[in-house]
């Protein structure tokens, strides 16, 4: 009985250990981030080409391995980086969905910490044990022009029954070659998900999908349910309350599936919303943080010991969250007055070239939002909704209309200002009030879902805000500076 008691005080003592180790180097990780950051990767609309000059350097680095294994349909190298001489095959791919780009810029993150000479002792740790693949970007030409699916117009990730598609050939050929015991997924998600039942974003979300039907879990399905319950718990560190996990109802068309099936132990990462990240930066980081530190409890073996009731403990993805929520707003519709929650998205739309966009806001829903959230969100009880005017002056061109105090027009409930000249290369308005053409006539105001939403907030006779193109203006916290205050944000052109 004593060896028993004193061996099963050993087992504890060592996973505290191991534990602490863990927070250790991911406390670490967070905090040096910034030393391995690849810097010129800073948007999250990111190309093929700007990712070449890093894939030619680490081809000529002796410490990694190379290698083209495969073509997409535009002819762009798919490029597997690999690293380590471990017995534990680990792979991991991104953007499989060509406006999903976030973990591709954490990847190149992970190969510059892989690269550098810090953290010797976690990184032999890692290499001695693991081996590590990353293919960093799937889908070239979807990023090309930043949508989800391919040049076929398929979507990769339901094409792993037929492989139809020679980048859906390649995942399926890498994997099969590497008998990968290990897989990361690599994906992002709306913003507009939240945790169940919360007003917060699901700023990351998780799943080990299931490999049949009837959702059975093996030791390769519940090793990655592991890891994923690791890797919440370092997520909550950050982000707290804001992790998801997608439904498990087997889709037999897709990889995530097939590759569980297929016996490596497939973990799918989605990165949603964070506040105040429209760049998706700080996601990055916690990509960053959270799959080195997975890599590292696998090469240490520790996940093992995680029980399997942590990865059910984590709530489901809901899609409940607007961009700006106002909440219990009078509107005056033919001769009577509605309280109204109105839920606001800001829409983004591409620029030509795809890599940059502007706004062109919708509202999405009208009523009783109660079970809803906003990142943003004003309880408008006591305040009427009411037109914005348009502005009295006209204004030649752009370049006069930089006399124009914004700050006291919309002060002045005018959200609406005439411009003769308005270049037809102009898409969005450089300022935070909309642009109307000389005879363009304004309609009456009215709220439904599609519309752009623009309009002033009465409190007592004064008006307290703006709306303009789903962006919230407090009138009394703005004073000359509103380019600043408004970061940004546009409001819309109509000719």
């Amino acid at each position: 009985m004593q060896i028993k008691s004193f061996l099963l005080l050993f087992v504890f003592f060592m996973t505290l250990s191991l534990c602490a180790q863990e927070k250790e180097i991911t406390s670490k990780l967070y905090e040096t981030y910034e030393n391995y950051k690849e810097p010129s990767l800073n948007k999250r609309r990111v190309k093929h080409h700007e990712i070449q000059p890093f894939i030619t350097e680490y081809r000529k680095n002796p410490k990694f391995t190379v290698k083209t294994v495969g073509k997409s349909i535009e002819g762009r190298d798919l490029n597997l980086i690999s690293i380590g001489r471990g017995e534990v095959s680990v792979f991991l791919w991104s953007q499989m969905h060509g406006n999903e780009p976030t973990a591709t810029l954490a990847i190149f993150d992970i190969l510059s910490f892989l690269d550098s000479n810090d953290f010797q002792a976690e990184k032999k740790e890692i290499l001695d044990n693991l081996t590590l693949h990353f293919l960093p970007m799937l889908n070239p030409d979807g990023a090309e022009v930043y949508q989800r699916r391919n040049r076929l117009g398929i979507d990769i990730n339901r094409d792993a029954l037929r492989l139809q598609s020679p980048e859906g050939r390649t995942l399926k050929g890498v994997r099969d070659s590497l008998k990968a015991d290990f897989g990361f997924n690599l994906h992002d998600q709306s913003t507009y998900y939240n945790a169940e039942r919360t007003e917060k974003p699901a700023t990351i979300s998780y799943l080990a999908p299931a490999y049949n039907h009837e959702k059975e879990t093996n030791e390769v399905r519940s090793n990655a349910m592991k890891v994923i319950a690791f890797m919440n718990g370092i997520i909550q560190k950050y982000a707290p309350g804001q992790v998801g996990k997608y439904n498990d109802t087997f889709e037999p068309r897709a990889f995530g599936d097939n590759i569980q099936k297929w016996g490596t132990s497939a973990i799918l990462i989605e990165s949603g919303g964070y506040p105040n990240d429209i760049e998706k930066q700080e996601i990055r980081k916690l990509n960053y943080v959270s799959i080195l530190s997975a890599i590292y409890t696998i090469a240490k073996g520790s996940y093992v010991d995680i029980a399997l009731e942590d990865y059910e403990k984590i709530p489901e993805n809901d899609r409940k969250l607007f961009d700006l929520k106002i909440e219990n707003a009078t509107y005056s519709l033919l001769g009577n007055d509605y309280i109204l929650d109105i839920g606001i998205n800001q829409l983004e739309v591409d620029k030509e070239g795809n890599t940059d966009f502007w706004y062109s806001s919708r509202i999405l829903d009208l009523g009783d939002l109660s079970t809803y959230y906003g990142y943003e969100t004003l309880n408008a009880s006591g305040y009427s909704l009411k037109t914005g005017k348009v502005y009295p002056e006209i204004f030649g061109n752009l370049q006069q209309l930089k006399s124009l105090n914004t700050s006291e027009a919309l002060k002045n409930g005018y959200t609406y200002v005439r411009v003769k000249d308005i270049s037809l290369e102009q898409l969005e308005s450089p300022y935070p009030i909309h642009i109307i053409g000389e005879k363009y006539e304004l309609p009456e105001l009215n709220l439904e879902v599609g519309v752009n939403p623009t309009f002033i907030l009465e409190k007592d006779g004064k008006i307290v805000y703006a709306v303009v193109n789903g962006f919230l203006i407090e009138l009394d916290k703005i004073g000359k500076s509103i380019h600043s205050y408004f970061d940004g944000k546009n409001a819309m052109i109509y000719r």
